[in-house]
């Protein structure tokens, strides 16, 4: 198998303003397109796409293709547990909503310091085990949000678990909040098989800061900017499959085209990349992936990554000079359909979820205080 994996939760939508708005249209075309180029694996979640990510995945492979043209992943969220019969209803809802009859992947999801106690409430790694026994999980696993003392515990006490989940890229590598690197080496350690998500940390690493692009270009002019994230990933050794969200066609190209004649970064090729990831650092205000597990139960409706992203990019802007900048009115736009920064009532919810650990409430102050005068 191909290692580039097609990760369903950023598909293009028909309203930019309502995540389930998925265009299958435009989805359909990508999903060809993966297939045609000898690519087969696709991942989705329960969550994904406001709950609509895995009824796509009937539509768009499990009606058109035969169910062993590809492989199929998806997940089990502790945020959606209030009793052990949730682990059945769950299951047997994705497996009716996509119609793939077995998962090739079945992963516990996000296991991270508040979500591990609860999987072990509902007892979700025996569960897990048992899905295995009757067949409908091929291969198990997890994907993993916490520091890699949790890792080493979760893969001591489990080494029956067959692949873990991580979110690697060169930004987050020797982040004191994400703990990429050792987190990676836990897994090293303990010899599992790892598949890589976030690996353009949700579209950072499409779009680096001018000086960034500029040395990465001096030396492959010909090459995306998000190819070497891509590549980045997938040398790491032990790594098999990685994750990639991509929402149209350019995009499919660029990325399934680094991995038509895969070629390793060079020690020297290494050194750029973690050099473009001081120099990003340096330049991003809110390190949000845009992932949106903060947004689902927020008590106000805040759209927490879309804001995040326009103060990012009005933090990247020359202010100074510009005075206003386009961000202000997609802002405005944005408040139409969700709450403002400025209504944030500091609940602690997304704070509890989000994988990357942010201190959201401050960054939503900041927010706030920028798009709302406040």
């Amino acid at each position: 198998m191909k290692k580039l994996g097609f990760g369903l939760m950023r598909l293009p939508l028909l309203d930019r303003t309502d995540d389930g708005s998925i265009d299958l249209e435009a989805a359909g075309k990508l999903v060809d397109r993966f297939l045609e180029k000898g690519f087969t694996y696709f991942d989705t979640a329960w969550a994904y796409h406001a709950h609509r990510s895995e009824a796509a995945v009937k539509t768009l492979l499990t009606d058109r293709y035969p169910r062993d043209r590809f492989a199929l992943a998806t997940k089990l969220h502790a945020n959606f547990l209030r009793a052990p019969e949730d682990r059945d209803r769950i299951f047997n809802a994705q497996l009716e909503k996509t119609g793939a009859g077995y998962f090739d992947r079945y992963l516990l999801h996000g296991i991270g310091g508040l979500s591990y106690p609860k999987y072990l409430e509902y007892d979700c790694f025996n569960w897990l085990r048992e899905k295995k026994r009757q067949g409908l999980a091929r291969s198990i696993g997890f994907s993993f949000h916490g520091m890699p003392e949790l890792l080493d515990e979760i893969l001591t006490n489990n080494p029956d678990l067959e692949f873990v989940q991580l979110q690697l890229n060169y930004l987050d590598w020797e982040s004191p909040w994400i703990r990429s690197r050792e987190c990676y080496e836990t897994a090293r350690r303990h010899n599992r098989p790892i598949v890589v998500m976030e690996p353009v940390k949700g579209g950072t690493l499409a779009r680096l800061p001018e000086e960034a692009e500029r040395l990465l270009k001096s030396c492959a002019p010909d090459a995306s900017v998000s190819s070497w994230a891509l590549r980045f990933a997938a040398s790491l050794e032990g790594v098999t499959t990685v994750l990639s969200g991509m929402g149209s066609l350019e995009q499919m190209e660029d990325n399934t085209g680094s991995f038509d004649d895969f070629q390793p970064l060079t020690s020297e090729e290494r050194a750029l990349v973690f050099r473009a990831a001081e120099i990003v650092n340096a330049r991003t205000a809110v390190p949000c992936t845009g992932c949106a597990y903060c947004v689902e139960g927020c008590p106000r409706k805040i759209a927490i990554p879309q804001y995040f992203s326009l103060y990012n990019e009005d933090m990247r802007e020359s202010l100074e000079t510009k005075g206003w900048t386009a961000n202000y009115n997609n802002y405005i736009l944005l408040t139409g359909k969700f709450g403002r920064a400025v209504d944030c009532i500091a609940c602690g919810q997304c704070e509890r979820v989000c994988p990357q650990q942010l201190p959201v409430i401050v960054h939503l102050k900041r927010v706030a205080s920028h798009f709302d005068g406040v």
